[in-house]
């Protein structure tokens, strides 16, 4: 199967039903900004080294999080049932499983920190963003054609599990990060 197929040489692409539509549309964006995050987050999987169990479990983790989206991802193409083939029930307690034991393990926090410290965390960071923007994507999406709860509550809590990890990640490599002064 050639890599270039010139179908999209005027600005359509092709849903998974057939229907072409023009590649401004909500769909593709949408589904677009998911595979910008997944290549995101798979940036951030090459930043993380592997050396240490705390390092493993991050990347463990996001891996997982690459897989799921890629369900997501063709749910978005095509609205189809796929989604039911993720225990979102499983995966949101793992993400606020993750989440508790990462913050129990680093000092309290309770101020603003600017994006950045090490090439991991500010990669999460950088994430963490692309996934808010597929937040407010899906939210649009919703209001034209009804994308099921669970995957905006899903992507809502990856925005919140990309935050913690980042610091995490500065964290247990030692760098430092630059609290947000007014």
């Amino acid at each position: 199967m050639p890599i270039y197929t010139k179908t999209g040489d005027r600005g359509k692409t092709s849903l998974f039903s057939g229907k072409r539509v023009y590649k401004d549309d909500l769909r593709v964006e949408t589904y677009g900004t998911l595979d910008e995050l997944n290549s995101a987050i798979g940036l951030s999987i090459s930043y993380i080294s592997n050396t240490n169990k705390k390092s493993k479990y991050i990347a463990h983790i996001l891996t997982s999080v690459q897989t799921t989206l890629f369900y997501i991802g063709s749910y978005f193409a095509d609205l189809s049932d796929i989604v039911n083939d993720i225990d979102f029930e499983k995966e949101l307690k793992t993400f606020e499983d993750s989440i508790d034991h990462m913050i129990s393990e680093m000092p309290a926090f309770n101020n603003f920190v600017l994006p950045g410290g090490g090439q991991a965390g500010a990669s999460l960071h950088v994430a963490r963003t692309v996934a808010r923007r597929l937040e407010r994507l899906t939210v649009r999406l919703n209001k034209r054609d009804k994308v099921d709860p669970q995957v905006i509550k899903y992507i809502n809590r990856l925005s919140d599990l990309l935050f913690a990890m980042a610091r995490y990640a500065n964290f247990i490599e030692r760098k430092k990060e630059t609290i947000w002064e007014r």
